[in-house]
């Protein structure tokens, strides 16, 4: 089971990224036209670096959803190799059989 203050914080991250993701596409698209001024062009660009960091979409990652661990996730399933592997040995997950030969 990962820190819930991991958990918490990218929870904190993700809401972050909803907030300000028109006004960050907003503000990449000026900084992109080429028909605009370099001036306008480089306003947007300091805008941009004024926005908080943790509302890049970048700096998410993914997270399991029953165990929060961050590595070996599927993202088909939105959660990782270790629980996957518990839920399907109790017959949990629908379709999914322990192999044996």
């Amino acid at each position: 089971m990962a820190k819930k203050s991991m958990i918490a914080r990218e929870e904190k991250r993700q809401e972050l990224v909803d907030k300000y993701a028109a006004k960050r596409a907003a503000l990449k698209a000026t900084a992109r036209d080429e028909s605009l001024s370099m001036e306008e062009r480089f306003k947007a660009r300091l805008k941009l670096a004024e926005l908080p960091r943790n509302s890049s979409a970048t700096r998410l990652h993914n997270r399991c959803k029953v165990t929060g661990r961050p590595k070996a996730y599927y993202r088909k399933l939105q959660m990782s190799r270790i629980a996957l592997r518990e839920l399907a040995s109790m017959g949990q997950v629908p379709g999914m059989v322990k192999s044996s030969w």
